[in-house]
């Protein structure tokens, strides 16, 4: 993994700051007419965690994340990223933070290579070259350098936007189903890949995922969403015992038949 040197340099349009605090939701809310997506979220998340966002389709896992990021303004409620407010310091908070979805494509005129030296410039990194080639290399997709993004695979494309999600060594790492499309060996490595830049760099990182055996390997906590409404959030040991379930399989089967109450 890279090191704090590493990350792009930071916009000064707001201060810099070392949170005891990375990721802050307060009573985030988003509707879509009449539609209530997220219902009045708050969670906080410490730098360094590692937290799932867990639920069925529809639940608010994706909005919820589209809001964080600032691509989707929420109806009411504050979001803090890094000890810093999102509507006042949008772009130092950007430059700190990187993405990854599987159901987000690249343009695919670009070569893998281009499309990653692209991000590489917005993010304004000081060595973009030698950047782009360390992470087709940690992603194992050297040698799709000269193919363009129209003659990629689903699970080449999702290597390529994670390795476009590491580019700026970001100290908050958003990520909607990361593995759904890697095959078994590529999965393993990519979530050795997590907890690395997790422990090496501090690395917060908050992700959705339907991979139930995932989310308990890696999670320190998840926050369990139903309708847009918070349930359950807790280590996942103590949300499976408070519904008696042997695992999260179980349990992500019993709130998504049953709509088990708080």
């Amino acid at each position: 993994m890279t090191t704090a040197s590493d990350r792009a340099p930071v916009s000064t349009d707001g201060p810099v700051v070392s949170p005891a605090v990375a990721v802050e939701a307060v009573e985030l809310t988003k509707r879509f007419g009449e539609t209530l997506a997220v219902d009045h979220v708050s969670f906080r998340i410490a730098p360094g965690e590692v937290v799932g966002l867990l639920g069925p389709n529809g639940a608010g896992k994706t909005t919820i994340l589209q809001m964080l990021l600032g691509t989707l303004l929420p109806t009411s409620g504050v979001i803090r990223i890094l000890g810093l407010d999102l509507t006042r310091h949008r772009e130092t908070i950007l430059h700190q933070v990187n993405f990854s979805s599987t159901y987000v494509s690249m343009p695919a005129s670009l070569t893998v290579r281009e499309n990653l030296m692209v991000f590489a410039r917005l993010y304004g990194l000081q060595h973009p070259k030698e950047r782009v080639e360390a992470v087709m290399k940690l992603f194992e997709i050297a040698d799709l350098r000269s193919a363009s993004g129209r003659g990629l695979s689903s699970g080449q494309l999702t290597r390529v936007c994670l390795a476009k999600a590491f580019l700026n060594n970001p100290r908050v790492l958003f990520l909607d189903e990361p593995t759904a499309s890697l095959d078994p060996d590529i999965a393993d490595k990519t979530r050795r890949l997590l907890r690395e830049s997790r422990d090496q760099n501090g690395t917060t990182i908050l992700y959705t995922s339907h991979n139930m055996q995932e989310m308990e390997e890696l999670c320190d906590r998840i926050i369990f969403l139903h309708k847009g409404r918070i349930i359950a959030m807790d280590t996942p040991k103590a949300v499976l015992a408070k519904y008696g379930q042997a695992n999260l399989e179980e349990l992500f089967l019993l709130i998504a038949r049953q709509g088990v109450a708080p």
